[in-house]
């Protein structure tokens, strides 16, 4: 097994339970960036909340899929980004989403993502604790006018949790068939363009640089993971993973909170080429 691409997911796997980075893992990463192999960061996060993770991994010259895959972009730091692929909401699905919100859920929390940036209409309880959690302030505009002219990449919409399930019932009942619909916590549902996943980054990315899905390696912790897993040519579960997810996976490394992507790289790739 040669392996020329790395996929990983974020939280609950670069990430131990405190929030903090695998503290091994930077010092692997400089191994596989000699051995040219990129190690590529998935999550439902904005490039702006992946910026700092990037950076202090040192692979901010590596690319980086954002919103689940609906941005995939590289040199984060740099005033123009690369983008790879994008895939944005239609806008007439859009302008649909916006018209059952203002009849149906009024007191929905509207949070938009576009491109690098996150917008919203006012200040609620529920962006400003999105606020604290990522340490990144919105920026506020007239939505409805915005996206006339900008693409959407995102949707995270916010309510207590009776009221986004039956949202996400709605939605899901209302013929917006390009968009998916994920909840991400009880009360958080996201929308993307259905073509946003990881293991349709996998492809893209495959196809990017040229190589075959045998040649990569996939890393999760969780169901959302679990495509990607089976399409790689090595899918590694952690071992804080739910059993579902180790079952599909070819190997499983240790959790977490004990450098568990550090141990999966060091055992499967970097010292089978020392």
């Amino acid at each position: 097994m040669s392996i020329k691409l790395v996929l990983s997911d974020i939280d609950g796997t670069i990430l131990d339970d405190s929030q903090q980075i695998d503290s091994s893992l930077k010092r692997q990463l400089e191994k596989m960036k000699q051995q040219k192999i990129p190690f590529v960061l998935a999550s439902a996060r904005s490039p702006e909340a992946m910026l700092p993770i990037a950076k202090e991994l040192g692979i901010l010259d590596n690319p980086v899929a954002c919103y689940n895959g609906a941005y995939v972009v590289k040199n984060l730091d740099q005033e123009n980004v690369e983008v790879i692929t994008s895939h944005t909401i239609p806008p007439t699905e859009t302008k649909k989403i916006f018209n059952i919100l203002e009849e149906s859920f009024p007191s929905v929390s509207i949070n938009l993502y576009s491109k690098m940036k996150w917008y919203i209409e006012t200040a609620d309880q529920w962006n400003q604790q999105e606020s604290a959690i990522t340490k990144l302030e919105p920026i506020k505009k007239d939505l409805q006018i915005f996206i006339e002219d900008h693409p959407v990449h995102k949707f995270l919409l916010i309510d207590q949790a009776k009221t986004i399930h039956q949202l996400m019932e709605h939605l899901e009942k209302s013929g917006l068939k390009d968009c998916s619909f994920v909840l991400s916590k009880d009360n958080y549902l996201e929308v993307t363009n259905k073509k946003a996943s990881k293991k349709i980054v996998l492809k893209e990315l495959t196809q990017h640089y040229g190589i075959d899905s045998s040649e990569t390696m996939t890393i999760g912790d969780n169901f959302n993971d679990v495509p990607m897993l089976v399409r790689s040519g090595f899918g590694v579960a952690m071992n804080n993973a739910p059993d579902g997810v180790k079952k599909v996976a070819d190997w499983i490394t240790t959790d977490n909170n004990h450098h568990g992507v550090s141990h999966a790289l060091s055992e499967n790739i970097l010292n089978k080429l020392a």
